[in-house]
């Protein structure tokens, strides 16, 4: 039997669709907003230098995803070396969260072969639309701007059966091509492990803040999660910090927490690394219902206690984030935080 071809390379005109180019005077409005955007880019950011033996074309390429990405004042990785620690689930929370406190925020996924960003926002029967060389992002609320491959799939239950290259192909598309804007934070949703996707991005947004990465407290997921660490540590990309997710669950009739996972594990494994930790996200039976029905914005926006925690953890690493900024800012280099607990940090 022969074997199935997979698809061939992307692109967005391609991948859209001609039916959402728009007519000549939309295009030619998109294309005049273009050019003013990026002669403003390469006024205010200059752009890269040249690698040595880099070829024209690679560097035009390097050159444009700068201006792309130049409008965009933090960029935050989101990684786990184990899959099932609730990544995605944290990922677009963070950006839910930024969103819902004023600030502009994109939400990228590059979980390219299984794509839960559009789940956890409702965002299912969401669509993307564009032109050549532009695509406009999907919305979800309080103007978080997402862009995720399962948009771009004629079917949903549909496999993508890529290798290596095409995937940083459709990396760097994503990050060149789509319109992102002047924002505060963009967040990327990388699959597990570190490999092709997690490897691409971290080459390619050369001046990421660093990476937040995901665990569950028992060994098991420890055991593969410190090996995120050590390969952001290899990019030369900063550890934002350590979220131990799914680290016991409360009950909803009386509000008891049970270890269900064990406790502790992502605490002290970013103890022994030497990397900040922000603290823990528990098992909340409100939670699940909320993410497959693309109600998390809701669920974010209220007082159970995974909200709670969420909200915790994510105004310290937004407070970390935007102090390093007002550091760098005012000359003091902002130097890497000291590892601690959310406990320590809140008094407590």
């Amino acid at each position: 039997m022969k074997a199935a071809q997979p698809p061939g390379p992307p692109v967005a005109g391609r991948l859209i669709g001609a039916s959402h180019e728009g007519g000549p005077n939309e295009r030619k409005h998109m294309d005049e907003e273009g050019k003013h955007r990026e002669d403003s880019h390469r006024k205010s950011h200059p752009s890269p230098m040249r690698k040595e033996g880099e070829s024209d074309r690679d560097f035009e390429e390097r050159q444009a995803l700068a201006r792309r990405l130049s409008g965009i004042k933090h960029k935050i990785l989101v990684l786990s070396g184990k899959g099932g620690v609730g990544k995605s689930t944290v990922a677009a929370s963070l950006a839910v969260a930024l969103s819902q406190s004023d600030r502009r925020v994109g939400l990228l996924d590059i979980d390219l072969h299984g794509p839960s960003i559009p789940t956890l926002l409702g965002l299912v029967e969401g669509r993307v639309t564009g032109a050549e060389g532009s695509i406009q992002p999907a919305q979800a609320a309080d103007g978080l701007k997402v862009m995720s491959m399962g948009f771009l799939l004629p079917k949903r239950d549909d496999a993508l059966i890529w290798r290596g290259p095409l995937k940083y192909k459709m990396i760097q598309q994503f990050l060149r091509d789509v319109e992102w804007g002047e924002l505060d934070y963009l967040i990327v949703d990388s699959p597990p492990g570190t490999g092709d996707e997690p490897l691409s991005i971290g080459q390619l947004v050369e001046d990421a803040d660093g990476a937040v990465i995901v665990t569950t407290p028992q060994a098991l997921s420890i055991s593969d999660v410190r090996k995120s660490v050590n390969f952001a540590r290899q990019l030369n990309l900063p550890v934002l910090g350590i979220i131990e997710n799914m680290s016991g669950f409360v009950c909803p009739e009386c509000g008891a927490e049970v270890d269900v996972f064990g406790s502790g594990g992502g605490k002290d494994m970013a103890a022994d690394m030497g990397v900040p930790f922000l603290g823990t996200i528990p098992i909340d039976a409100a939670m699940v219902p909320a993410g497959d029905k693309g109600e998390l914005p809701s669920y974010l926006a209220g007082d159970s206690p995974g909200a709670r925690a969420f909200g915790s953890v994510i105004e310290r690493l937004a407070r970390h984030v935007e102090q390093g900024e007002r550091d760098s800012a005012a000359g003091r280099g902002g130097g890497a935080e000291e590892p601690g607990t959310a406990e320590e940090e809140d008094g407590s």
